[in-house]
């Protein structure tokens, strides 16, 4: 489904300066009932956004005038979240990675799959309205670390953690389900929210930056758990003493 607030179809905002990669994207978005938008430059792209607030964002890296970080910084700017799907070179792990640091919410490498490009799309929109609808869930408070779905913000005492949109929404899921054991599969299923493709240990390498993060913020728990043979759990008792078992 890509149907919107009151029935209307959701606004994506294709952003590249290759028109046949546009095109393409048109092509099977529309397909599957989107509304597509589009851009050829980072400039454009902004006016785009300010003119039409669309629903998603597809953001190639490479882009005149304004590349697609400086787009997705001024996008992040913003107190609306707009979510974002990056699209970058083979083989550029790093951008990958910025990008995901940056605030974007998924990314694709080129060339990529249209079908595949659809399924994130539609991924991601699920996320989002899901966080959307966060304003009216309870803030989730263990010990110094409160966790605002409404507002997306993850606090350890007076610190605010620096988390990505990924790593916000594994954290949330698992808080929410205190206790509960999930493989990496489930996880995938869960957070990411389409079949994912690559390394299930994705997962792995985003449990330990929040952890890090904690450490950073100096929490007083280190919350996930890893359970041997079987997968992740939040554990609200789990005090920083006991870290050799999340290792």
């Amino acid at each position: 489904m890509a149907d919107h607030e009151e029935g209307m179809p959701a606004r994506i905002l294709v952003v590249d300066d290759d028109k046949h990669i546009r095109e393409l994207c048109r092509i099977y978005l529309e397909a599957s009932g989107f509304r597509v938008l589009e851009a050829a430059d980072g400039q454009a792209a902004l006016a785009q956004v300010a003119a039409e607030r669309p629903d998603l964002l597809v953001l190639d890296v490479m882009l005149p005038k304004l590349d697609g970080w400086q787009v997705l910084n001024e996008v992040r700017k913003d107190s609306i979240w707009l979510p974002v799907v990056m699209l970058t070179a083979v083989g550029d792990e790093e951008d990958r990675v910025l990008g995901l640091d940056l605030g974007a919410d998924d990314y694709l490498t080129k060339p990529f799959s249209p079908k595949e490009l659809v399924a994130r799309v539609r991924a991601v929109l699920r996320r989002a309205a899901f966080a959307a609808g966060g304003e009216g869930q309870e803030v989730l408070r263990f010990g110094e670390l409160v966790i605002d779905p409404g507002s997306r913000k993850v606090f350890c005492g007076s610190e605010r953690l620096n988390l990505t949109p990924r790593e916000f929404e594994l954290l949330w899921f698992l808080a929410s389900h205190p206790q509960q054991v999930f493989s990496r599969d489930q996880l995938l299923d869960k957070v990411w929210g389409f079949d994912f493709e690559g390394d299930a240990r994705t997962v792995d390498v985003h449990i330990t930056r929040i952890r890090h993060k904690l450490a950073e913020n100096h929490g007083p728990h280190y919350y996930l758990e890893t359970v041997w043979g079987q997968g992740y759990r939040f554990n609200p008792g789990l005090h920083a003493n006991n870290h050799a078992r999340l290792d």
